[in-house]
């Protein structure tokens, strides 16, 4: 049995959670303070709400739905935590005249090319900029917030030689010694 599958997930108080049956699998609501998200579910888990919690198992002892166990879990406990306290990631520019500043929904990188980076936020995604060079990207929706700070990280990923570049604020860039001069 899945460690992480059997184990239950509480609903918080602010938090409401639908399930639907559909020809696809169970389609699963869960609505909060921070928004609403919605995913189907493979048929080969079920999902029923007991009192204040949601219980995920298995269909039957096939492969499949063995694998798609702890997945569902942690994909629909996601969902919870994401629309009552929201998922962030923080990223860091390190370089000389690098800078990110938010115009709207609208990030706008400056990172040594010709011309300005420009990313457009989804809906649910916000950006935020401290002192130029620190950004945050959250939101309720934990697969978005990763999708779209790994797209600015790739926009200009850190080098091993100076560290120049966008990086995560808990990275650790393995630096590199440069050309050994002649003697």
């Amino acid at each position: 049995m899945s460690r992480i599958g059997k184990s239950p997930i509480r609903i918080p108080d602010k938090v409401e959670v639908k399930l639907e049956n559909t020809s696809e699998g169970i389609k699963a609501i869960v609505k909060g303070p921070l928004g609403t998200l919605t995913r189907v579910f493979r048929p080969e888990v079920i999902i029923t709400q007991e009192g204040g919690e949601l219980i995920v198992a298995r269909r039957d002892e096939s492969r499949m739905a063995r694998g798609l166990h702890g997945l569902s879990r942690t994909l629909l406990n996601n969902m919870v935590l994401g629309v009552s306290t929201g998922f962030s990631r923080k990223l860091e520019i390190i370089g000389v005249g690098y800078r990110a500043q938010v115009q709207g929904s609208k990030l706008t990188l400056a990172l040594g090319y010709s011309h300005p980076v420009e990313i457009d936020a989804p809906e649910g995604i916000t950006f935020k900029v401290e002192a130029n060079t620190k950004l945050e990207v959250s939101g309720p929706d934990k697969e978005l917030v990763g999708q779209y700070s790994a797209l600015i990280r790739s926009k200009r990923p850190p080098e091993p030689y100076k560290g120049k570049g966008v990086k995560y604020a808990e990275e650790r860039i393995r630096r590199k010694a440069g050309k050994a001069g002649k003697k």
